[in-house]
């Protein structure tokens, strides 16, 4: 199960089937309160808030945020781990896009426009065809909202 070999022809979702589902995706912070109700608003959905850890339903997936003191995973780094400079290559963080498919993009860009987020791309039309737009959330990471054609 899983990925097709090289040379294979490419699946389409409704005809791979795996034992491991992705539920969550998770971003570490030093401030879950902020962050959680950033995405609650823009998933438009009620969120309980604490400043530990919090988890943002938006469909089968739901965005989890978790105090960064306690997922410090870290202490044992591997000397790959570091950068050209020799310095902690992971103490930039990793760059994430978060994904959410949306009816009709166009008609979130004024509601999500008035969270106040910073603008990578206003809405266009990606080359595969989705209708698309990215921003920074509060922390800077990126998220795409987007729908498909047709």
């Amino acid at each position: 199960m899983g990925r097709p070999a090289a040379g294979s022809p490419r699946l389409r979702r409704d005809q791979v089937s795996s034992d491991m589902e992705l539920v969550q995706s998770r971003i570490v912070t030093d401030d879950v309160e902020r962050l959680a109700a950033f995405y609650a608003r823009l998933a438009g959905v009620p969120v309980a808030l604490n400043e530990y850890y919090v988890e943002v339903h938006t469909g089968p997936m739901s965005v989890g945020f978790s105090k960064r003191r306690f997922t410090e995973y870290h202490r044992n780094l591997p000397a790959a781990a570091t950068d050209s400079t020799g310095g902690d290559a992971r103490a930039h963080g990793p760059e994430i896009i978060l994904d959410f498919l949306v009816e009709h993009a166009d008609a979130e860009y004024e509601r999500i426009k008035a969270l106040g987020v910073e603008w990578v791309l206003p809405p266009a039309t990606q080359p595969w065809g989705n209708r698309s737009m990215v921003f920074r959330d509060p922390e800077g990471n990126l998220i795409n909202v987007f729908s498909r054609p047709g």
